[in-house]
């Protein structure tokens, strides 16, 4: 067994004490030591980066949301719906779906 001969200090606030003792009660280990120093060397941390795909994915619907309006408009000025335009909302859809699809799927590999 190694020799436990240094010392790590840090300071916490009394919620996140409270949730410390709660979570290690819900592991079941006794030591407050034991606890801290399994879940830093063992806990996992992640970290997300997900803006590129956020960004598509904002950006469609943006694009979506706005032909959806301009279609709007074109319908209660003609009473025209024209078979492309639905056609474009369809194929922008279809990006959202499968950018949402795609984003879904590399966060349930975490």
């Amino acid at each position: 067994m190694e020799n436990k001969d240094h010392i790590l200090l840090f300071r916490v606030g009394k919620s996140e004490l409270e949730r410390i003792q709660q979570k290690k009660a819900e592991v079941g280990i006794r030591s407050m030591a034991a606890y801290l120093r399994k879940m830093a060397l063992e806990g996992i941390c992640i970290q997300l980066d997900l803006g590129d795909e956020l960004t598509e994915i904002r950006a469609l619907l943006g694009r979506c949301s706005s032909n959806l309006n301009q279609y709007a408009r074109v319908a209660n000025t003609s009473g025209n719906i024209y078979a492309e335009d639905i056609k474009d909302l369809q194929q922008l859809m279809t990006e959202i779906w499968d950018n949402q699809r795609a984003l879904l799927k590399r966060l349930s590999d975490i």
